[in-house]
């Protein structure tokens, strides 16, 4: 008679690498983002349509909130030093 090998299943757990990847500061920046929005499209309301405020200040802003604070809260990494990336390192400190 033959041996039947057994399967084994092995799990294997993954860590994500975007594990508290967002910390205060980039929240911080979102919400300035999300500020920043809603003056733009207040300003946007002001006097009639042909309002110099609602077609020149308010793009703009808008265009500050869309293009810069909302990636850069996405993309914002804080500097991490030598020194703590040796101090996380070692297990022995814990």
């Amino acid at each position: 008679m033959s041996k039947v090998k057994k399967k084994v299943k092995q799990t294997v757990k993954l860590e994500s690498p975007f594990n508290n990847y967002w910390d205060k500061t980039n929240y911080i920046i979102l919400f300035a983002g999300l500020l920043t929005l809603m003056v733009g499209f207040y300003l946007m309301t002001f006097g009639p349509w042909d309002n110099p405020l609602s077609l020149t200040a308010s793009p703009l802003v808008l265009l500050v909130a869309y293009i810069v604070l909302f990636p850069l809260a996405i993309f914002y990494r804080r500097q991490t030093s030598k020194v703590e990336l040796e101090n996380s390192d070692d297990p022995s400190e814990s």
